[in-house]
């Protein structure tokens, strides 16, 4: 009787254990969600694991968890169930106990619907406006808070070698929450970090782009506790938080690819395709249909399978775990990898179901295209055509196209600063040109002090013009010390470790002392025009108004009714000097101005000389 007593324990703990290595996508709910209709994944990972279909039975403990619907895939080791969370559901554990399977084994599977976010005293999703300075980091790359987690063992990728910017050096979450305050003083008001979600693949997991896991912070920048600090410390501090989300494609080892639940979940070709990169084939009258699929379905690289976004699970999965992070993390927006490279139509219902459950969430994509039509294309645009999309925002590659020819072409007619004009008198397609973000440079592209052959004069004015434009400005991490790299023949060359954030380091940038005089004057010009701009509603919310280059001479207004600054960029390789009276109408009710970068004072009736490349940033008195 003993022995047949411990047989039956030792059975049930079997099971027990058997249960713990059920996978389940979401791992959790939460309770009082608008979104309450959910699809559940379970996988058993164990090859020997059969679900023997015709018998198959699932029940939930709760009233408060429904299971309505039974989806078998091909793939046996998988069920998916459509549930409802009823809206009156308490916070609560339940049992989703599943059987019918070879040998009469039973699973049963926890699953938690946690109290929801509103209510916890955490303001979240508060979405980005022109009052935003956004600051993007590599965790890997900026600060190692947490040398214990620079290497996890099991994790395909052991390397931790600073010398070489191929692999891993260890920078965390940890060590961003220990800069947040040097972050403050610089007049960050927000944070983009490339992606935090695990990345178990074999090399190049530095960048983040290859998810494994999407419930899973990767645990080498910290883990789930880790992200929950520090987007708590941040609120704390009054930043924000913005996600970068990858709906395109996963990595290879992800396990929804490993072990798919059947063949359509992912873009399939006779041969590996790659993409076209050809954005112009979505809105081409002429384009051929073989070239617009191999835009949108073709792979963006070998190591990242595509995702097939008409497969109505695969848009269930990725579209609840978009809005669990923001429930779980209390995120603020999403900044969306490859955008261009999505379904378009899926990505519609997407950033809606998004902005159904959290109306202030802002949300911009990555459009790395050539053209404002191009652009604007996939943002919320005035366009009469069949697709509309309902993006909020954009990266303003064709400002960024345009303040780097006004800095390095010479003045033409549609040469030089007048290409930045042209480029900004094309706005009227945009339904909201302000919820552009615009930049300099980023983790794919040359450092913007790099591109200007180091001319911290020319610099100094792409920076003023950045903190001083329509849009909301964000700066790429070490952009302030003039950290320099160029994306050839690696991108990992404009991914160099931030100085001072590894206990090792020579020098220390978070430090003024550890920063040269160029390096205080760039840092201090940022942090005082940053700090302007947050009590401007001129800079933040006012109108622009533009005035056609002349002899290289580039001026704009910002205008409010409760103040006006008055920008003049001087783009030539000689002193200009600049009369006001042409600019009369905007001018008019006022007669001097503060100069907002020196603190000195000037008179409208008076002509300013401004040596080349030099900028006047100007509050009207």
């Amino acid at each position: 009787m003993k022995y047949r007593l411990l047989i039956v324990v030792l059975s049930s703990f079997i099971l027990q254990l058997k249960a713990q290595e059920v996978q389940v996508f979401p791992t959790h709910w939460f309770a009082g969600m608008k979104m309450n209709n959910i699809q559940i994944i379970l996988h058993e990972p164990r090859p020997d694991f059969i679900l023997s279909v015709n018998k198959l039975v699932v029940r939930s403990s709760s009233p408060d968890l429904v299971i309505k619907k039974i989806h078998t895939p091909a793939n046996r080791r998988y069920l998916i169930l459509d549930v409802e969370i009823k809206p009156s559901a308490k916070p609560q554990t339940v049992q989703i106990r599943f059987g019918g399977i070879v040998l009469n084994e039973w699973r049963t599977v926890p699953f938690e619907i946690k109290p929801k976010r509103k209510g916890r005293g955490v303001s979240f999703a508060q979405g980005l406006d022109g009052s935003d300075l956004l600051y993007l980091i590599m965790p890997d790359r900026f600060s190692n808070g947490d040398p214990l987690n620079d290497r996890v063992p099991g994790m395909l990728d052991q390397t931790l070698r600073r010398d070489t910017v191929f692999n891993r050096h260890g920078g965390d979450l940890k060590g961003i929450q220990n800069h947040l305050d040097y972050l403050t003083n610089l007049g960050v008001t927000a944070l983009w970090l490339n992606p935090v979600l695990e990345n178990d693949m074999s090399n190049r997991t530095e960048h983040g782009y290859a998810f494994t896991d999407h419930y899973r912070i990767d645990r080498r920048i910290g883990g789930e506790k880790a992200y929950h600090e520090l987007v708590e410390a941040c609120h704390a501090k009054g930043m924000k938080m913005i996600q970068d989300a990858v709906y395109n494609h996963c990595g290879s080892e992800h396990v929804l690819y490993k072990d798919k639940p059947d063949s359509s979940w992912f873009n399939r070709w006779p041969k590996y395709t790659n993409t076209n990169y050809k954005d112009q084939t979505l809105f081409d009258p002429y384009a051929a249909d073989a070239d617009r699929k191999q835009m949108s379905d073709g792979w963006f690289v070998p190591s990242m399978p595509d995702w097939n976004h008409h497969n109505p699970f695969v848009e269930h999965f990725l579209i609840q775990h978009a809005v669990w992070t923001v429930e779980e993390f209390g995120i603020d927006g999403y900044r969306i990898d490859t955008y261009a490279y999505n379904d378009l139509e899926f990505m519609n219902r997407c950033n809606q179901a998004l902005l159904t459950e959290y109306p202030k969430l802002f949300m911009f994509g990555e459009t790395w295209v050539h053209g404002v039509p191009n652009q604007s294309y996939f943002t919320a645009n005035n366009y009469n055509i069949p697709f509309k999309s309902n993006l909020p925002g954009v990266t303003d590659f064709q400002t960024l196209w345009g303040i780097k020819d006004a800095l390095k072409v010479d003045f033409g007619w549609t040469e030089g600063v007048n290409k930045l004009y042209t480029i900004l008198a094309q706005d009227f397609v945009y339904r909201n040109p302000m919820n552009n973000v615009i930049f300099l440079d980023n983790h794919d592209l040359n450092r913007f002090y790099s591109e200007l052959g180091e001319d911290i004069g020319k610099y100094k004015m792409a920076l003023g013009w950045l903190l001083t434009c329509r849009g909301i400005p964000q700066l790429y991490y070490g952009g302030e010390v003039l950290m320099t790299g160029f994306t050839s023949p690696n991108d990992g060359y404009v991914r160099k470790d931030f100085p001072g954030g590894w206990p090792d380091d020579a020098v220390n940038k978070f430090e003024a002392a550890g920063r040269t005089a160029k390096e205080n004057e760039v840092f201090e010009l940022i942090r005082k025009l940053a700090s302007y701009r947050k009590k401007s509603a001129a800079l933040t919310k006012g109108e622009m108004i533009q005035y056609v280059p002349e002899n290289a001479v580039y001026t704009y207004f910002r205008k409010h009714k409760s103040g006006t600054v008055m920008v003049v960029m001087n783009t030539a390789k000689e002193t200009r000097t600049i009369s006001f009276s042409r600019f009369a109408n905007d001018t008019k009710g006022f007669s001097g101005y503060t100069n907002l970068v020196t603190g000195e004072s000037g008179l409208l009736g008076n002509a300013v000389s401004l040596p080349a490349y030099t900028m006047l940033v100007a509050e009207l008195k």
